[in-house]
């Protein structure tokens, strides 16, 4: 079976793609192959412009063993009432009627030496160019009492699906003046806004329904993203609702009890009704599987993306250890254009231009109050470096917070079809 043959069964979009059967590559092949290894923000992005970019030059396959990526961004709304589950759900159909050739299974080991990709589904798959894209995985241990066993209990809800619908699902279970309590991740993680985003759309969501409620954040970082931003939106719109516990008080020595429903703070044991565990975080298991990890994240080369390891590797987003840029989707997505470009000119030998990178973090408070940070890169021989940036201001009138939210909505259509075609 060939590399560049669509393997799904189903309508002409593939708009229920599964995979028809394992995948066993090899003999002469006429085009350079690049396999994508998750089909994220950044996986999916730079699957589809190596794909458009190269006008068929290039065989490109993605690897996703999910058939609907549900974004992490945004999924907070969900949680806040501002959203639906399925808004925030995106099939790979298009890409697929595009070219892609789209495997729904799991990469299951990785042959840097033979540069082969196994597949859990049995075969492998060939490449001359490995984008790994894996996105996060959560450190053992980083919370004592907590693990993956406890998530049904005390969930995450940092990878979007089943777990923010269930972290909703408990939140609207509570009982009246009932007790949320979150434990916020240390640097660096996921969406550094992200935990606190989730504060505000939680406290939306008890002030219409059980607004008596309170919300306990035990955070181990002195300070975080948009602080004064976040502070001043829940001081005017949930005045009372939200005690922060930082280092200084206990919120860096936190264990939490699942089956008792319990958190202890420096000691000090506090019963709750919800607990939203976040945990420290590393790069995606896929990293591991190629050894291209700093034993927490992969460090790259900040012109094209290329782990610092192998260069015939490159990682996306959350993932690598890229330098300034914070872990978001908007960042995965920009990483992912300037590595199609340097791998489609590595492979056709096509102009590649100087590496520019960008992001944008916007932050829902309440309903239509949206704040953001955002800021411009460039690449060093050291790393991805800050040129410049810019962030939301304290007292902001309601028309411009109204705009930013507007300004995040637009964005969002337009990421999830920049990534997904």
């Amino acid at each position: 079976m060939k590399l560049n043959r669509r393997l799904f069964l189903g309508t002409a979009a593939a708009a229920t793609a599964s995979l028809s059967a394992p995948m066993v590559m090899g003999g002469s092949h006429s085009r350079p192959r690049v396999v994508v290894i998750g089909g994220g923000a950044g996986g999916a992005t730079a699957a589809r412009y190596i794909n458009k970019d190269s006008k068929g030059e290039i065989d490109v396959t993605l690897i996703e063993p999910t058939r609907r990526y549900y974004t992490c961004f945004f999924s907070n709304l969900y949680l806040g009432g501002f959203r639906e589950m399925e808004s925030l759900g995106h099939g790979y159909g298009s890409m697929a009627s595009q070219g892609v050739n789209v495997v729904h299974d799991w990469a299951v080991g990785i042959d840097r030496d033979a540069k082969t990709v196994a597949l859990a589904g049995g075969g492998s798959v060939p490449y001359d160019k490995l984008i790994l894209s894996p996105g996060i995985d959560f450190m053992d241990g980083a919370v004592p009492g907590w693990s993956l066993a406890s998530q049904n209990a005390m969930p995450h809800a940092y990878k979007a699906g089943s777990q923010t619908e269930l972290l909703k699902a408990q939140i609207a279970a509570m009982p009246q003046g009932g007790t949320f309590a979150l434990v916020a991740p240390p640097n660096p993680f996921r969406c550094p806004p992200g935990p606190y985003e989730r504060i505000s759309m939680v406290a939306h969501n008890l002030k219409a329904n059980n607004p008596t409620a309170k919300i306990l954040v035990l955070d181990p970082k002195p300070k975080f993203s948009k602080q004064a931003l976040f502070e001043e939106g829940w001081a005017n719109h949930y005045d009372g609702m939200i005690e922060r516990i930082g280092p200084d008080f206990g919120g860096d020595a936190v264990e939490v009890r699942p089956d008792a429903m319990e958190v202890v703070v420096d000691g000090e044991v506090e019963k709750v009704d919800v607990c939203n565990v976040i945990p420290a975080m590393k790069a995606g298991r896929v990293c591991d599987m190629a050894e291209v990890t700093d034993g927490r994240w992969a460090p790259v080369n900040a012109a094209d993306m290329s782990s610092k390891m192998d260069d015939s590797i490159h990682i996306l987003g959350d993932a690598s250890a890229q330098g300034d840029m914070p872990k978001s989707g908007f960042s995965a997505n920009s990483q992912a254009k300037v590595c199609a470009m340097a791998v489609r000119g590595a492979l056709t030998d096509s102009k590649v231009f100087p590496a520019k990178f960008s992001n944008t973090c916007w932050s829902l408070i309440d309903t239509d109050d949206g704040i953001k940070v955002g800021a411009t890169y460039e690449a060093t021989d050291e790393k991805i470096a800050k040129v410049d940036g810019f962030i939301s201001k304290t007292g902001e009138d309601a028309d411009l917070r109204r705009a930013t939210y507007e300004e995040s909505v637009g964005w969002y259509s337009g990421i999830t079809a920049d990534m997904m075609g």
